[in-house]
């Protein structure tokens, strides 16, 4: 097969349906947004007066201008998908912005990193101190930078501004000096902390310029603690930051593309295959509390509030795409399809707008979604992002030949080949889709069909005239004629409703009905910070976590768990009391995506054991004021996490953080309730060896036993924790701290 070809987004338009809807609700939350704001903190940075106050919450808690670089790219690939002009208005304006900023610091840097120009000398003399997620103690500076050369390439890529171009040469250069005199060592140490996809962005700006040291660059800024075990086809991704390592895959696979380097293509297809195959639930989503849970273990993604990250989920459709278009493979849209109707559409709210940070697959639980003024969040500048641009994969191209590849109502200007194309569909509401063509004169070429994995079978209709079907499921079906202006192409599937189990082989199980994941509505009950205010957490759900024993169960023999599916209407069904309905149509609800299932006698074992286990974790939580789980990247951010000489890792399932230094937390002591600390470690504690202050004092200790210390705290509402280690010895790896009321 020739090479496959993406359309821009400029030769394809949404007509209606949830997908266009999506695209306007997104596009109101866009024109919401402050570009002054935004461009504060770089104007900060610069030195230059400030046209308005930046933004709170993470925008001005250490990961500042983060948004900003997502904004030029949601501008620029809306304007492309909607030519709306006050979007181009905007990006000008902004890049105008960035400019002048980076004509004031006079070496090609802009940015909006807190103290960023200290914080890089340091980085350029060597000076280095990273984890997972703090290099120098500052919040994830190279992830934060990535953001701004991926908007200003999108600026110039999808919108055609020059101007990003230059800034983005002079900020690409501007990097190449500044960790030239570092090692290959030290930049991997740099790379230790989460630093996005820069890989790619140095590998696009070869694409731009045709410059072979910003090609060199990319492969030296790329993470061989990831790459060589995929390489070597090892599996260790558990207990990995999730959305850390997906970015720098892409990054492998374009730099593949460029350089011929097979194995790295490779690499990023074994990743892939791990992630989307292994570790994802049914509606494409992975990871728990940000985190790789283990394939063979589920039940941490089942009882947690933090599911699967959206910003994951935006990334792994950006592999998917770029495989697709390397490889020619259908079977990467498959997973692609299922992603963006399950995930991505379901992560905005399709009335007011709002992005949903984690999609909970606990029964009877719910998300918070994002708002303009408060919420400054990851995934509100993936989520900017993701509705713009809903158009990339609907169709695609070789030389010759037509692609339709989703069933998305949409129109197709093929301009270089004086094709257009009109796709009428109610689909997934109606399994059919029709194609209408219109040429300036005949043309011969292949309209190439996908033939979906969910399709029970396909039949095609060329003005009315069944066709032979030469295809089987994830594969195309291609329809070779000369085509005239008015031809039309039917398309019919029939789809089923099947249950598809957790990939760790445990009894849990969603109704997926062709490529749509079904939930029921629960209940609308204690659905605190629905919409999140700016606070530092507002973007979990923290409203009460219902027992996963009183949630719906599939009981009985297997084969009548479909069978009790009665059709209410197109893709709503009635389960007893509940009615389940596409998961993406679900919001402003508790819901159940995941059913527990059991025959008879197994489902009273089972209750009882978990009854029991549920009654403990529950009287623990009610009696926790504030906790830290060490070493899990948004928990340590959340409590300011601070240290020197300090690194973190996973061992036997669980996190840890040690120090040969110190490290420092703040819980927060809301109503004075908490009474005690609770350390627990995964080695024994000996309080001769490492001291505890507490607001800088020395720690009253209650009682030390084992891999456990209990601490006295006094009247604050801000406990500062500081465990620092004795004579430069490495202190216990620390698991978890919670401050309870009892």
């Amino acid at each position: 097969m020739a090479q496959m070809q993406p359309f821009t987004l400029q030769e394809v338009k949404l007509t209606g349906g949830a997908f266009k809807n999506a695209q306007d609700v997104d596009l109101k939350y866009i024109l919401a947004l402050d570009p002054d704001k935004l461009l504060a903190p770089y104007l900060i940075d610069a030195g230059l007066p400030l046209k308005a106050t930046r933004y709170g919450n993470w925008e001005s808690s250490g990961l500042d201008g983060h948004i900003g670089g997502h904004y030029l790219s949601a501008l620029a690939m809306m304007y492309a998908s909607t030519g709306e002009p006050e979007l181009q208005k905007r990006l000008d304006y902004m890049v105008a912005e960035l400019a002048r900023c980076q004509a004031k610091n006079g070496n090609g840097y802009v940015g909006g990193i807190p103290e960023g120009k200290v914080f890089w000398e340091r980085i350029h003399k060597g000076d280095i101190d990273g984890s997972s997620f703090g290099l120098n103690n500052t919040w994830v500076p190279l992830y934060n930078i990535h953001k701004l050369f991926a908007g200003l390439r999108d600026a110039y890529a999808y919108a055609g501004n020059k101007q990003a171009k230059q800034v983005l040469v002079g900020l690409g250069d501007w990097f190449v000096d500044l960790i030239k005199p570092l090692s290959d060592d030290q930049i991997q140490q740099v790379l230790r902390t989460e630093h996005g996809g820069i890989n790619e962005t140095f590998a696009d700006l070869y694409v731009l310029t045709n410059d072979k040291k910003y090609l060199e660059t990319a492969q030296r800024i790329s993470h061989r603690a990831l790459l060589i075990p995929l390489l070597e086809k090892q599996d260790k991704l558990t207990g990995l930051h999730a959305n850390t390592q997906i970015p720098k895959v892409i990054g492998f696979e374009k730099i593949a593309s460029l350089t011929g380097k097979s194995d790295w293509s490779e690499a990023a297809v074994y990743f892939w295959q791990n992630v989307s195959q292994t570790r994802s639930v049914a509606f494409g989503g992975n990871s728990v509390r940000e985190h790789f849970n283990p394939t063979t273990d589920f039940s941490q993604v089942l009882r947690s509030n933090q599911g699967p990250e959206t910003c994951n989920s935006f990334n792994m459709l950006r592999l998917s795409k770029a495989l697709f278009l390397d490889k020619n493979d259908v079977s990467y849209l498959d997973f692609y399809e299922r992603t963006l109707y399950n995930h991505i559409l379901s992560s905005q709210h399709p009335e007011k707008g709002g992005f949903v940070y984690f999609t909970p697959i606990r029964p009877n639980h719910y998300r918070v979604y994002s708002q303009p003024e408060t919420s400054m969040w990851c995934c509100v500048g993936s989520g900017l992002e993701n509705h713009t641009k809903y158009g990339e994969l609907i169709y695609s191209h070789s030389d010759n030949d037509l692609f339709v590849n989703l069933f998305i109502p949409s129109t197709l200007d093929w301009k270089a080949k004086h094709i257009q194309l009109t796709q009428t569909t109610r689909f997934p509401y109606e399994n059919q889709s029709d194609l209408t063509l219109k040429l300036t004169k005949p043309q011969q070429f292949s309209l190439q069909i996908r033939y979906p994995n969910w399709a029970e079978n396909l039949t095609v209709l060329v003005n009315g005239k069944p066709q032979p079907i030469d295809g089987k499921p994830s594969s195309y079906v291609a329809i070779s004629r000369k085509w005239k202006s008015g031809d039309t192409v039917t398309v019919r599937f029939t789809t089923a409703t099947h249950l598809e189990y957790l990939p760790d082989g445990s009894n849990w199980a969603a109704f997926v009905h062709g490529p749509i994941v079904l939930a029921a509505k629960t209940s609308t009950a204690d659905m605190k910070g629905l919409f999140a205010d700016d606070s530092r957490m507002g973007h979990e759900a923290k409203g009460k976590l219902y027992p996963l024993t009183s949630a719906y169960a599939l009981v009985g023999d297997p084969a009548t768990y479909l069978t009790r599916l009665k059709p209410v209407d197109r893709l709503e069904f009635g389960l007893d009391s509940l009615t389940l309905q596409p998961f993406y149509e679900v919001h402003d609800a508790r819901y159940q995506m995941y059913f527990q299932t059991f025959t008879k006698a197994a489902f009273n074992e089972q209750q009882a054991r978990l009854k029991q286990q549920e009654t403990e974790s529950m009287a623990l939580e009610a009696n926790t004021v504030d906790k830290v789980n060490c070493g899990e990247q948004q928990p340590e951010v959340d409590h300011q996490y601070k240290g020197e000489k300090s690194e973190s890792g996973y061992d036997d399932e669980r996190f840890w953080r040690r120090t040969r230094s110190y490290i420092d937390y703040q819980l927060q002591n809301k109503g004075l309730a908490g009474k005690y600390l609770t350390i627990i470690a995964l080695d024994n504690i000996d309080p001769k060896k490492v001291s505890f202050l507490i607001n800088e004092k020395p720690a009253e200790i209650l009682s030390a036993e084992g891999k456990t210390i209990r601490l006295k705290v006094g009247d604050n509402e801000v406990i500062t924790l500081r465990i620092a280690a004795q004579n430069g010895q490495s202190t216990p790896r620390f698991n978890q701290i919670r401050l309870l009321t009892r």
